[in-house]
């Protein structure tokens, strides 16, 4: 059997199966989702962490190209009970260490009491428990990848739904998932896909109907150029968010952010909407919360679990975010909705007559 070590921040370290071989270091965290490991494993804001999935068999319906969110696999490597040889292979195609035959309840209460923690993973037939933790004394902490949006973000413009009559949004990518912009590009908008730092001369350019920011890993508040962008456009502009995005949001009207415990991962979050009374079932995956919305925010929905805000309203601007995943596949459709709520705050299209022939 391949060996395989997991180094955990206090000098813990477990023993596993190797499957796909190699080092790694990053975040240690968890998701309850039963189904969607495809699309977790490409969702970039698992960027820099090592992922336990707490379902303990994943990858029985195999690996399909088309349900990816994005075209490679970001955690830096993957823990659990036991992998499929599908998605080993996978894996080691993509050049990431996996590990099973954890005691993946152990693990996942470890993060539970002592909160997300560092890591180092050391899988192949010679491997020790040093390599192991070498990799973890080299480990950084979330806030400290201070430009982690270079590493998931396009590096030039791309226009989605060129043809698509509806609005122009103007979609800031610090690790946007695919289905963001299918849902938004199926409601017949164009949406021009930015790099994550670009400039407030280019966005204005576009001269956009909207303003979203996109999900993504790490720290909100090292994500300084789309603060700036916020806070440069929200006065004469509709601005939408979706996870990170709602953080920057809050960050740049503001609000306050903090990192959580360990976070929420998982396909069914409860979500109350203040208004209304409703619940809704949600999918999410972040580790960072608004702490405080500030003075032009005001929270509309919040998590059933712990109150933390998962929805905030512009009091005086247009202003539209959720902290969970609307468009999540798989998972709960209950809020796809906001979509179309956002394109709604656009302003209306205004086509210029052609006077007709005498």
């Amino acid at each position: 059997m391949t060996a395989a070590y997991v180094a955990l921040e206090g000098g813990h370290v477990l023993e596993g199966r190797g499957r796909s071989p190699g080092t790694a270091r990053g975040e240690l965290v968890f998701t309850t989702a039963y189904t969607g490991y495809e699309e977790s494993l490409t969702d970039p804001s698992y960027e820099e962490q090592v992922l336990t999935f707490s379902y303990p068999l994943i990858g029985n319906y195999g690996v399909r190209e088309e349900r990816f969110e994005d075209d490679r696999v970001h955690p830096r490597a993957v823990l659990a009970k036991e992998l499929t040889t599908d998605v080993v292979d996978w894996l080691e195609s993509e050049g990431v260490p996996s590990v099973d035959h954890l005691d993946t309840r152990e693990v996942v209460t470890d993060i539970r009491d002592g909160g997300a923690m560092k890591c180092g993973i050391a899988v192949g037939e010679d491997v020790t428990e040093e390599d192991a933790l070498e990799q973890l004394g080299q480990c950084k902490g979330m806030s400290e990848h201070t430009d982690i949006g270079a590493q998931v973000s396009v590096d030039e413009p791309v226009v989605h739904g060129a043809d698509n009559a509806g609005p122009d949004v103007a979609l800031v990518d610090c690790g946007a998932k695919g289905s963001i912009v299918d849902s938004l590009v199926a409601r017949d908008a164009t949406v021009h896909v930015l790099p994550y730092d670009v400039s407030e001369a280019d966005v204005a350019a576009i001269d956009p109907d909207v303003l979203f920011i996109s999900n993504g890993p790490g720290d909100p508040a090292n994500y300084e150029e789309a603060i700036s962008l916020v806070r440069a456009f929200v006065e004469d502009t509709p601005v939408a968010g979706i996870c990170l995005g709602q953080q920057i949001v809050a960050e740049a009207l503001g609000g306050t952010t903090e990192k959580m415990a360990f976070g929420h991962r998982g396909v069914n979050q409860p979500v109350l909407d203040l208004e209304s009374g409703q619940v809704v079932m949600t999918t999410q995956n972040h580790g960072y919360t608004v702490a405080e919305p500030g003075d032009h925010l005001e929270i509309t929905q919040i998590n059933v679990n712990d109150d933390t805000p998962e929805g905030l309203d512009g009091l005086e601007y247009d202003v539209l975010t959720r902290q969970y995943h609307p468009e999540a596949n798989p998972g709960p459709e209950d809020t796809l909705d906001f979509f179309d709520d956002v394109l709604a705050m656009a302003p209306a299209k205004t086509t210029t007559a052609v006077p007709a022939d005498d």
